[in-house]
């Protein structure tokens, strides 16, 4: 069942930070089986408060998107990403269709 890595961005505070991070996180995709979904675009808030971006990205399987979490190269780029901006991050399963 499919897995997906849903990234909430709440605030930014240091675009050139931000920039370091989106750097390394992309290059720490290589080697797994990670398929972008969606990549900051325009949101509309229907509910609650607005939010400053949203990624999300789709793994296989949780244990993929685990993987990749933890790897050392998004390990390397996540302390950029904390002091760049405020953050959710969640991983939830697909359903099976």
């Amino acid at each position: 069942m499919s897995a997906y890595v849903v990234m909430i961005r709440e605030a930014l505070h240091d675009a050139d930070e931000f920039a370091t991070y989106t750097t390394a996180a992309r290059a720490a995709r290589a080697g797994h089986p990670v398929t972008p979904v969606i990549g900051y675009g325009e949101v509309t808030t229907l509910e609650g408060e607005p939010v400053d971006g949203i990624l999300v990205n789709e793994f296989p399987t949780v244990e993929d998107a685990l993987a990749w979490y933890h790897s050392p190269a998004y390990q390397a780029a996540l302390p950029h990403r904390r002091a760049a901006a405020d953050y959710r991050v969640l991983i939830v399963p697909g359903v099976d269709r």
